[in-house]
């Protein structure tokens, strides 16, 4: 009995929350808005999921109207105070910013090997069997790019001729790698 009287405040303000929007709806001025909104959501939206989706939107409308609690040991930023630029830096999650193309540095060069993805090679390892069988430091690769059936890597072209004596005919991952110069530069 308890749960249901701490709720009872809760469910009252949505009750009065779902009344205030449904006399809204009914007044509304712009019907031919309301219309193509409609049409749009039965659309877009699967019929057994209206009623989930409405149900979304409402818990969407309580929290934006609910004010948020803030710590007196941080201001709150405002969206406006940073640069759009810097608004869509925060948006991009971590990986989005780690593949962002660099300019590579003066004599760089760019190799194709033809094991990828599908073959379980990931950036971490092809990085690492680089440097054990070159003899070369993390940091002399500028970098790797894996894709499904093969991978891009930019390296010295020092480093480069070095890696494709080495590795032209190693077995990879169970499959015999073919390095070349990428034409794609």
């Amino acid at each position: 009995m308890d749960n249901n009287n701490k709720s009872k405040p809760n469910e009252d303000l949505v009750i009065g929350t779902i009344q205030v929007l449904s006399g809204k709806t009914k007044a509304d001025p712009n019907p031919d808005e309301l219309e193509s909104l409609k049409k749009l959501i039965k659309k877009n939206v699967p019929f057994m999921l209206r009623g989930y989706f409405t149900a979304y939107l409402l818990r969407e409308i309580l929290q934006a109207n609910t004010p948020k609690r803030t710590t007196k040991s941080a201001p709150a930023k405002t969206a406006k105070s940073e640069s759009p630029v810097a608004q869509k830096e925060k948006a991009q999650p971590k990986e989005a910013k780690a593949r962002q193309e660099r300019p590579l540095p003066e004599g760089a060069r760019t190799l194709y090997l033809n094991i990828g993805k599908m073959k379980r090679l990931y950036t971490k390892e092809l990085s690492q069997i680089l440097q054990d069988e070159l003899g070369i430091g993390q940091d002399e690769i500028f970098s790797i790019r894996i894709h499904d059936k093969y991978s891009f890597i930019s390296m010295s072209e020092a480093n480069c001729e070095k890696a494709i004596a080495t590795l032209n005919g190693k077995e990879i991952k169970g499959r015999t790698a073919a390095i070349t110069y990428s034409n794609k530069e």
